[in-house]
């Protein structure tokens, strides 16, 4: 563990930083052991555990890039119109069988393979007839030889690299895979994830509130997150401030699972079992983050499996994950290179208080407003205001060194699409 102890002169006087703490989590992570042969329709958000390798040229034969005309470019006029004898047709899948000779035209459609001894296709659009031949065209002069024209092995020869390990598979790496004929592919197994929330606060779902309890959400929000990643989870429920219950939940836990997610108890209050438990557990180290929401996160090792704990209060859950847990997941999944976040600017359409010292993360709502792209920051920031972050889609990303914001100055912003 002690890569993953960032030096104490990285850390500001309110906390450690983002980059120097996700930094921290990566370099100590690597892709979960094990491998599986799945079905292509199951590759879907699966990791690629080996390159995949064209095993024919794609496309496989050379054809029309659109509906026209195949013919010779050796036979067409540079400055007059050429007439041509249009001597069959060509479809997909049901290509001219004969080959084209000095003076013909073969009329074809997009995607048809190009007729023997054609190399050039001219759009239809560009042919006219001749005003005495049915079975003759005229085509312009300016065309180009070759034009119009997809060659063998364009897009892939035989034996290039197709998609290559660590790709993530979606839709489109779906069909490339399958424009090669292959049904299967190897793939890394999921990462196994266990979380379950700490406190005598906190009720299950079913039961009746205490005096001084609140319902769970939090692990029904990691649950979604998890999901929506493709891990394997295992909800333990919620755990009382105890110990023991502590003890043998991440004991068990740790046996079977590649990560472990907490929520709650990693802050140092009278009653936070979960820290003291932790630390003889395992090598974990707390970090007090500069950041807001949150500020306690837990990250190290118990037996086989990686800890991550994070804040309790549901916004900040919700911060935590998507900026470390997110990204050491798909490390772990084996997704290789990681996906670079996506950022832009927007104009903040009401001024935002803040001291600066932390990284904060507020909720916003993007728009466009008198032509430039706009994000309304949400009116309740709370880190307990869940609401603040199904009415939002996008973080309002405010650096440590910023301090108030005016009405209509930039600020970076992070969407939610793709990211939750």
């Amino acid at each position: 563990m002690s890569s993953t102890r960032p030096r104490s002169d990285q850390a500001s006087s309110q906390g450690l930083g983002v980059a120097e703490a996700r930094a921290a989590i990566l370099r100590a992570l690597r892709p979960v052991d094990g491998h599986e042969c799945v079905a292509l329709r199951a590759a879907l958000g699966r990791v690629l555990a080996e390159d995949v390798v064209a095993p024919l040229d794609v496309p496989a034969h050379d054809n029309s890039a659109m509906d026209g005309y195949a013919l010779r470019a050796a036979d067409l006029a540079a400055d007059a119109d050429t007439a041509l004898t249009v001597v069959g047709r060509a479809f997909a899948g049901h290509p001219f069988a004969g080959r084209v000779e000095a003076g013909q035209a073969v009329r074809i459609m997009t995607g048809a393979p190009l007729p023997q001894g054609a190399d050039t296709v001219v759009m239809q659009e560009d042919v006219r007839p001749t005003p005495s031949q049915g079975d003759a065209v005229l085509i312009p002069p300016g065309q180009r030889a070759g034009q119009n024209v997809r060659r063998a092995g364009e897009d892939l020869p035989t034996g290039g690299i197709a998609l290559p390990a660590g790709k993530r598979c979606g839709p489109a790496e779906l069909g490339l895979i399958a424009s090669l004929g292959l049904d299967e592919v190897l793939v890394y197994r999921r990462p196994r994830v266990a979380f379950f929330s700490t406190g005598d606060e906190i009720a299950s779902l079913g039961e009746a509130l205490g005096p001084g309890q609140v319902y769970d959400s939090n692990r029904y929000t990691l649950y979604g997150l998890l999901a929506q990643l493709g891990c394997e989870v295992d909800d333990l429920g919620v755990l009382p401030d105890q110990p023991e219950a502590l003890q043998r939940a991440l004991a068990g836990a740790s046996a079977t699972a590649d990560v472990i997610l907490t929520s709650g108890g990693v802050s140092t209050g009278e009653a936070d079992f979960v820290r003291e438990t932790l630390a003889g557990l395992g090598e974990v180290d707390f970090w007090k983050l500069a950041i807001k929401p949150g500020r306690p996160l837990a990250f190290g090792r118990i037996g086989r499996a990686w800890l991550f704990g994070l804040p309790g209060n549901p916004v900040a859950t919700m911060v935590a994950f998507c900026q470390f847990v997110r990204d050491a997941l798909l490390t772990l999944a084996g997704v290789s290179p990681l996906p670079e976040p996506v950022l832009f600017t927007a104009h903040c359409a009401t001024p935002i208080r803040k001291q600066p010292g932390r990284h904060e993360f507020q909720r916003g709502r993007l728009g466009w407003e008198d032509g430039r792209r706009v994000v309304h920051p949400a009116a309740a920031q709370g880190s307990g205001i869940l609401r603040s972050m199904s009415e939002a889609d996008c973080f309002i990303l405010l650096p440590e060194a910023q301090g108030s914001v005016a009405a209509g100055e930039a600020v970076l912003v992070q969407p939610f699409a793709g990211l939750l």
